[in-house]
């Protein structure tokens, strides 16, 4: 097995578990304690990680190939009825995507100012932290349930519209876990070139490097 697919594993498993730990700290902060009740505020990743979206996903899509490495770990819970405030929820779903967006921003911004003083091996190391921490900001902004972007969105249109894009996701999540997760997959295939075209522009504009 390549090194560069464990490492790129690795990175995936600890992003992502950060993503969700973030999701339960803010909506902690806000006045929702179940993620830490239930003991999800830890970066010990037993807690965390999916079977299948952690683990078996990355690994046959890293094995087959594949230019975009993606996962997921399991939903950090929260109780909406604890976040009265209008922008709570919206807060709670962007803490996930906005902690990738920093983890990209340190390590982009590391490489753009600092990589004449950087070996080759270390160069590439922080060069797929920023290329996976961004695709998985992207990703997860996708304004379709149940992807964090959708809850994002519903909080920042304006109340009838909010209104309007809440029936279409209580509609798409009506259809059920496995179809729904088919038409998720399709989505994903569908929009790879868009995402690995606008990932590289992303990338090059933030560390400087073309990729």
């Amino acid at each position: 097995m390549q090194i560069e697919i464990v490492f790129g594993l690795v990175v995936l498993i600890v992003s992502v578990i950060l993503h969700e730990v973030a999701h339960g700290y803010v909506a902690d902060m806000l006045g929702d304690p179940t993620a830490r009740l239930m003991g999800r505020l830890t970066l010990n990743p037993l807690p965390h990680i999916d079977p299948i979206g952690s683990i078996i996903l990355p690994l046959f899509l890293g094995l087959t190939g594949s230019p975009i490495l993606i996962g997921y770990a399991k939903p950090v819970p929260y109780n909406p009825d604890n976040l009265p405030g209008r922008y709570d929820e919206t807060l709670v779903a962007f803490a996930g995507p906005g902690t990738n967006i920093c983890i990209a921003l340190i390590f982009g911004l590391t490489i753009r100012f600092g990589a004449v003083a950087m070996s080759a091996p270390m160069l590439s190391a922080f060069a797929a932290i920023v290329y996976i921490n961004m695709l998985l900001a992207l990703f997860n902004l996708i304004p379709i349930p149940p992807f964090d972007g959708s809850k994002v969105l519903s909080g920042i249109l304006p109340s009838g519209l909010s209104q309007t894009y809440a029936m279409f996701r209580s509609n798409f999540e009506r259809i059920g876990l496995l179809p729904g997760m088919l038409l998720i997959l399709i989505i994903f295939y569908a929009l790879s070139p868009f995402f690995t075209a606008a990932l590289s522009w992303l990338f090059s504009l933030l560390t400087g490097v073309a990729v």
